[in-house]
């Protein structure tokens, strides 16, 4: 498939690169997999306009939620088995968990950061700040859906620190962060939703 790299060609819709009789979604950095037939309109300015937002919340869906609560989980249980303690694991499991979950914890705080920028439309101090930036895209999403934002906040920072406080003495609580990655996906697919089929109900949503 051909580029438009090599000129300045702003984003947009533009004759398929690869032939076929169809639009396709030039990002203005790359091709989309986003098309549309040659008999319909090309030009929902509207979607081509959300395309970094749209890439950003299908970013936070794949790697930045699991990322994010995947890591939790691990660094939350690992340093409750920390050597010396009364169910202590292997030092260099010890150390060498950590680590992972710390990768993960930034990759989902890298990913929550960008998907922050692209729903306020610049960057603000807290999508800078992991853990905040989390709560804070919550909030924006479930505003964006017509939610109640500051309920959800408080629903989902209370079970998470919960979990943290009390996950030594009550390891059951191990399925609170399992819940608000459910919760959290759920409100990202149902914004990625509105955001395509309200703008172009016949386009495809893979990007």
């Amino acid at each position: 498939m051909s580029s438009l790299a090599s000129s300045p060609v702003p984003p947009g819709w533009y004759p398929d690169p690869g032939g076929d009789r169809q639009w396709r979604v030039w990002t203005g950095a790359q091709w989309s997999s986003v098309t549309r037939p040659y008999g319909e309109l090309a030009t929902p300015r509207s979607l081509v306009a959300d395309l970094p937002l749209i890439q950003a919340l299908r970013r936070l869906l794949r790697f930045g939620i699991a990322g994010t609560y995947a890591g939790l989980g691990v660094l939350v249980s690992v340093l409750a088995h920390w050597p010396g303690t009364a169910n202590p694991v292997p030092e260099w499991f010890g150390v060498a968990a950590s680590s992972v979950a710390v990768a993960l914890l930034l990759l989902g705080a890298v990913s929550f950061a960008f998907a922050g920028r692209e729903l306020e439309g610049r960057w603000e101090p807290w999508a800078f700040v992991p853990g905040i930036n989390v709560l804070m895209v919550n909030a924006l999403v479930s505003k964006r859906l017509n939610g109640q934002p500051l309920r959800r906040v408080w629903a989902d920072g209370l079970l998470i620190v919960f979990f943290v406080v009390w996950f030594r003495t009550e390891p059951w609580l191990c399925v609170a962060p399992m819940i608000v990655a459910v919760g959290q996906s759920r409100w990202i697919t149902a914004l990625l939703d509105h955001l395509v089929n309200s703008t172009s109900p016949s386009t495809s949503t893979a990007l």
